[in-house]
């Protein structure tokens, strides 16, 4: 197959990917800005549990993501991730079905299926960049993650249009969506033609594989890998706990899902340019404008409850997450060889989504116990940790140079 048709096939097998990821993917956004309310909702006079639901969700990611590999392996990418796509329908019905008949922990386990529905389209943007020539790589990630921009408003506007169709069941509609956005994806994804195996780049630097003991406890993996994982909880922790606030405060519920929506706007729209900022500055200095990014969000979400800086919070939240976390990443594929990829990604999704699931149980009970303004007072030092140690790198590398 010739270069020409080769980058043609690749370029189709991105758009497919970017189209299911703006259909499959707005099922997360629904999921975040519901889950906790509904979880609210359901429960009775202690509100502890309420962000529950949406913990249950990242366990679903986290648990989902080794099976999803393996599956799509022994069946091939097109029918395991439409496989994939049918299982977040599954998890939005069981979802309506739970909240139909008032089951919290119902609920809870319906959302951890849909979080494994969700764990197959974490592995969008890795399929789309291993079908295509090196040169339009970074490209079809931009692609697939573009289909996150339509995602954050496919899915809150669902919520708007349907959460009240099954009436006098609050929330059991936008989960009836979720059922619709699966068909439609898996439709879509069962257009993907055989994807080739991935070959290594030939350029890449090479060796035998090492111990994992031995990458993991290389400094530099350390403070990448610990900025990535807490620049995802953080996000995790405020966002999860932000629509409960915003309701707790006297906005509507279509102010709180339009307040995430601006957000996974925000996490997935600097994508298109991320990867040139590292570029020209470096990951370490886009890590550290994350994580001051962060910070902001967490100033602007304690001057005050109107409704706009609870979005512009969010809209911080959200570059300051995508800045953060794919420049930690970054950082990271310095640390192991192409020979080591494998084992060290399915470590760091693992032990990122069971932080991230932790961070959004944690959220819903501080917030519960002690309010908005403690969840972004957390925010302030933990930054700030992240900061002092990429410091500290800095000036090792600096002092050895």
């Amino acid at each position: 197959m010739s270069d020409t048709l080769d980058l043609g096939e690749a370029k189709r097998t991105a758009a497919t990917f970017a189209i299911s990821q703006a259909f499959v993917g707005a099922c997360a956004p629904i999921a975040i800005s519901i889950g906790g309310l509904a979880g609210h909702y359901l429960l009775g006079a202690d509100k502890t549990f309420a962000t529950l639901p949406v913990t249950g969700y990242n366990v679903g990611v986290a648990l989902g993501a080794l099976p999803a590999a393996m599956l799509m392996r022994a069946i091939g990418r097109r029918y395991g991730f439409s496989t994939g796509a049918l299982i977040s329908s599954v998890g939005g019905a069981l979802a309506a079905l739970a909240l139909i008949q008032h089951n919290f922990w119902f609920f809870a386990i319906a959302l951890a299926v849909l979080g494994v529905g969700g764990s197959f389209v974490q592995q969008y943007r890795f399929a789309a960049a291993d079908a295509a020539p090196a040169i339009f790589k970074p490209k079809a990630i931009s692609w697939v993650l573009g289909g996150g921009v339509f995602a954050a408003i496919i899915g809150p506007q669902a919520v708007i249009f349907t959460k009240d169709m099954l009436q006098p069941v609050s929330f059991a509609g936008a989960f009836i969506s979720v059922v619709a956005l699966g068909i439609i994806g898996a439709g879509i994804l069962m257009t993907l033609r055989t994807l080739p195996v991935p070959v290594e780049d030939a350029n890449a630097p090479s060796g035998a594989e090492r111990p994992m003991l031995e990458i993991i406890s290389q400094p530099r993996f350390l403070i990448a890998f610990v900025c990535a994982v807490t620049t995802y909880a953080l996000m995790s922790f405020v966002m999860t706990g932000a629509p409960l606030a915003m309701i707790s405060c006297g906005h509507s519920l279509n102010d709180a899902t339009l307040g995430i929506s601006w957000h996974v706007m925000a996490m997935f729209a600097p994508s298109f340019f991320t990867g040139r900022l590292i570029v020209r500055f470096g990951k370490e200095k886009i890590v550290a404008t994350g994580l001051i990014l962060l910070i902001g969000c967490a100033i602007v979400a304690l001057s005050g409850l109107a409704l706009w800086q609870f979005w512009f919070a969010l809209i911080l939240l959200g570059v300051g997450w995508n800045f953060g976390f794919i420049g930690a990443t970054a950082m990271l594929t310095d640390t192991y060889r192409p020979s080591e990829k494998n084992k060290i990604q399915g470590v760091h999704d693992f032990a990122l989504f069971t932080t991230v699931a932790i961070a959004s149980f944690a959220s819903g009970a501080t917030l519960n116990a002690y309010g908005w303004d403690m969840l972004n007072w957390i925010v302030l030092p933990v930054c700030a940790l992240c900061l002092l140690v990429l410091l500290g790198q800095a000036f090792v590398v600096r002092h050895k140079s």
